[in-house]
């Protein structure tokens, strides 16, 4: 039998909804926002804050007057000649009812202790960036795409950066691949040239080399999901392409990935500090002005 939907539970289902919809405005907003823009980003942290401290009071009130409704004694109408066992009943069905209410409630106050730690940490880390390694990277980085005339264009870090930043360099030179294909496209030379890739993955558990079906199912991954790509990916994009894939870093050398090939190299830049999940592929493109406020 089919189960009701409780109205706990959908308030539970449009909080959940409300905070995802938050969190992906927030991440435009951050998206929108150069990185070495200090000011900007500093307002950024504080409207952050402002927002997330609204959409948690709204809630709290939600709720409270859901469990002030759930609360209300609810009347039942007797004749004095019914004997006791339907008062008890309802009893039993009150008792479970708070039962679940005051679970629900635990693991509702739970949720929230953990998420509004999640958030300072993140509103932290955001304003600790703006002088940490992060900062300092984007720094370096500006420096060396400058003597090139370059500067970095941002990439949505979604698990397909890499490829959405190669298939943006294809764009330049009028090629209409999109990531989805480049994925497929990647996976495919991988299954074909198993000699070249199966020695460079390992189970982290055991440390040994993948078997052929975790393999297999590795290549599925980079084919159909947003597993994120590296190395191994650019190498089999470069035989894909037919074309040099140049990795720029701030603490090395930009490296080249297919040098035999001696066309045009798709470009992209590495980012080791980028994001609290850890390292990030972005584009380039040509560099342009900026008012004098805003070079380093």
């Amino acid at each position: 039998m089919e189960e009701i939907e409780t109205e706990e539970e959908k308030l539970f289902k449009k909080h959940r909804k409300e905070k995802k919809e938050l969190q992906a405005k927030i991440q435009a907003m951050k998206n929108a926002v150069a990185k070495n823009d200090k000011k900007r980003r500093k307002q950024l942290v504080e409207k952050v804050a402002k927002f997330e401290a609204e959409l948690e009071l709204r809630h709290e009130e939600e709720l409270k007057q859901l469990t002030r409704s759930l609360d209300k004694p609810s009347t039942v109408e007797s004749s004095t000649n019914e004997i006791t066992n339907l008062e008890l009943e309802i009893e039993n069905e009150k008792t479970i009812e708070q039962s679940r209410i005051s679970k629900a409630q635990k693991r509702r106050e739970k949720k929230a202790a953990q998420d509004k730690e999640r958030e300072e940490r993140i509103a932290e880390a955001e304003i600790e960036n703006l002088k940490g390694a992060r900062h300092l990277e984007n720094q370096k980085l500006a420096e060396i795409l400058a003597k090139r005339q370059l500067q970095i264009k941002q990439i949505p870090s979604d698990g397909h950066c890499m490829y959405k930043a190669i298939e943006d360099q294809l764009k330049k030179q009028n090629s209409l691949l999109t990531l989805a294909e480049l994925r497929i496209q990647a996976a495919e030379y991988m299954r074909s040239h198993v000699d070249d890739f199966l020695p460079f993955l390992s189970n982290s558990n055991t440390g040994d080399m993948y078997t052929p079906e975790e393999f297999e199912k590795y290549c599925d991954e980079v084919a159909n999901t947003a597993a994120w790509g590296g190395q191994l990916e650019l190498r089999a994009l470069s035989h894909v392409l037919k074309m040099p894939v140049e990795v720029i870093q701030a603490d090395s050398a930009p490296v080249t990935i297919g040098e035999e090939y001696g066309s045009k190299p798709v470009i992209l830049v590495y980012m080791r500090h980028a994001y609290g999940l850890g390292e990030h592929y972005n584009s380039v493109e040509q560099l342009t002005d900026l008012p004098a406020e805003d070079i380093c």
